[in-house]
């Protein structure tokens, strides 16, 4: 299938009536090819798309691993500053490997910290304290890391989901 083609795509199943389901971020970046060289050469995120269009409009589609929630980026999708994104969670099982494999891939990733307080990282870098949370509770332990114009991931391991998730 080539990037522009959509006529072979597999159907997935629409939403019910009523469900709401969050399917794609767009990201403001300031240089499309570096961005999607950065998310899929090094992270190693799926491309799905990267389709060009009129007056230099592109659209740059890509998926981390067992995501069902796409990232975009592209010339002309947003107005968002360059690098504005901050704060989005990407769920991890194992935060320790999932480091030391984003490392070995190249990302300059933060040391794991867990929040002073116990609940849930505050912005930016208040009240972290080094390591995994205490017991390596679920949902507790962070690390994060940056795109090449500044938007910010955070990682954060769950290992046991809470009742209704």
């Amino acid at each position: 299938m080539s990037s522009t083609d959509v006529s072979t795509a597999t159907p997935t199943a629409l939403p019910e009536l009523g469900d709401m389901r969050l399917e794609v971020l767009v990201l403001p970046v300031s240089d499309v090819d570096r961005a999607k060289a950065f998310y899929v050469d090094t992270l190693g995120w799926r491309l799905d798309a990267d389709f060009p269009g009129a007056d230099g409009f592109r659209i740059v589609q890509t998926t981390p691993p067992g995501s069902a929630c796409s990232v975009s980026f592209g010339n002309d999708l947003t107005a968002a500053a360059p690098g504005s994104m901050q704060e989005l969670n990407l769920v991890v099982r194992d935060i320790e490997a999932t480091r030391a494999e984003l490392i070995r891939r190249g990302v300059e990733v933060s040391e794991i910290f867990h929040d002073a307080g116990g609940i849930f990282h505050h912005a930016g870098t208040k009240d972290r304290v080094p390591g995994l949370a205490d017991n390596r509770g679920t949902y507790g332990s962070f690390a994060s890391f940056s795109d090449p114009d500044g938007n910010g991931w955070t990682l954060q391991e769950i290992t046991t989901r809470l009742p209704g998730r």
